[in-house]
């Protein structure tokens, strides 16, 4: 189940409420035979190819962009939709999918997987979720989370330490470990340890769940979303089902999956929570900063997508969607440029977060 309910504010002005960040396609390849940019969905679809059936892939986002997922997932079907009235945090999220697929086969085991990020290579990928799904096709009490291999004290990111190793006669979960502890966003003092010990990792906010244990846990942990979520897994199916959604699925308690599950599994000896560390280039794209990234830079390390002209500029992300309008700046250093049709941000790299509240408060119309 891909998770792609997020807002994007952070890459205003080009995503917005009616075009979020994961259905633009302004994510360049590498490849020359793939001119075309792709959306990070499209991308995070094709992430699946080889490892899921076309036919077992969900996705959960706002109803309202039920069109645009369907079109981002080749071969995703209708049902596979699940189409939320309001954004309610990643719990809802996943126990939405727990409690469609418990209905649909009670030993049904999912990964959970996320829409906004840049994950290579492929090959490493799938040969880590293969083994997540082998450990919780062991033992369904375990929950599954990645953790990503850090390559520089991020404090954007909530870590997991890993304990002791999972043993296996066969040698067939070497590469797992037990789940010691999970830290949300620390100060860089302890981003700057946890990167130094080698047992910390990033949390990347991927799992792996067997339905009917993620649905017991949020019974214990988040009784009164359980049972908004009984309610729509006994309708599902029916045609009564999309308004049991509409009218149960806006009260559950907004909460994300780390604080609403994962912190008390990580105390409940019932669960027995897994890491898998993840040895991979992955990319949160949730800023211009971490887009910039994605693109070439040049001499002076200016980064463009689109057109634009430098002179005597330094460290520039330059973006336009317009591929007739020219960016042009000269003696400038350290800025992020983007221009769209009816808005264009100017601000300093450092920054860059701050374009969030800016989003909050430009007219409802270029929101």
């Amino acid at each position: 189940m891909i998770m792609a309910g997020g807002s994007g504010t952070r890459l205003w002005p080009m995503s917005r409420t009616g075009r979020p960040k994961q259905f633009i396609p302004f994510i360049q390849s590498e490849l020359p035979s793939e001119a075309k940019s792709k959306s990070l969905l499209q991308i995070s679809g094709e992430r699946l190819e080889g490892l899921v059936a076309k036919d077992h892939r969900l996705v959960c986002a706002s109803r309202s962009y039920a069109k645009d997922v369907l079109a981002a997932i080749d071969g995703l079907s209708r049902n596979n939709f699940l189409g939320e009235p309001v954004g309610r945090d990643t719990l809802n999220a996943v126990g939405f999918a727990a409690a469609v697929l418990a209905a649909r086969d009670p030993d049904a085991i999912f990964a959970v997987l996320t829409s906004d990020h840049i994950i290579e290579p492929q090959s490493v990928f799938a040969q880590k979720v293969d083994l997540g799904f082998r450990l919780v096709e062991a033992e369904p009490s375990r929950i599954v989370t990645f953790s990503v291999t850090p390559t520089f004290p991020a404090t954007a990111y909530g870590y997991v330490e890993q304990g002791e190793a999972i043993s296996d006669p066969s040698g067939n979960f070497d590469g797992a470990f037990r789940a010691k502890r999970f830290i949300e966003k620390p100060d860089l003092a302890h981003a700057t340890e946890y990167f130094k010990s080698r047992t910390f990792g990033w949390n990347s906010g991927m799992f792996i769940f067997h339905a009917r244990t993620v649905l017991d846990a949020i019974s214990w942990f988040q009784p009164a979303t359980a049972i908004g979520l009984a309610k729509i897994g006994a309708a599902w199916g029916t045609h009564d089902a999309e308004k049991v959604v509409e009218d149960v699925y806006p009260l559950l308690t907004k909460i994300s999956v780390d604080y609403g599950l994962m912190e008390p599994a990580a105390r409940d000896e019932r669960i027995k929570i897994c890491a898998i560390p993840m040895p991979v280039s992955w990319r949160d794209i949730g800023s211009w900063p971490s887009y910039g990234e994605m693109l070439a830079e040049d001499a002076d390390g200016n980064r463009t997508s689109g057109r634009a002209l430098h002179i005597g500029s330094k460290k520039m992300v330059a973006v336009s969607d317009d591929p007739e309008h020219l960016i042009a700046t000269i003696g400038v250093e350290g800025l992020i440029v983007v221009h769209t049709r009816d808005a264009t941000l100017i601000c300093r790299a450092d920054m860059a977060e701050q374009v969030k509240d800016l989003a909050g408060r430009v007219p409802p119309e270029l929101r």
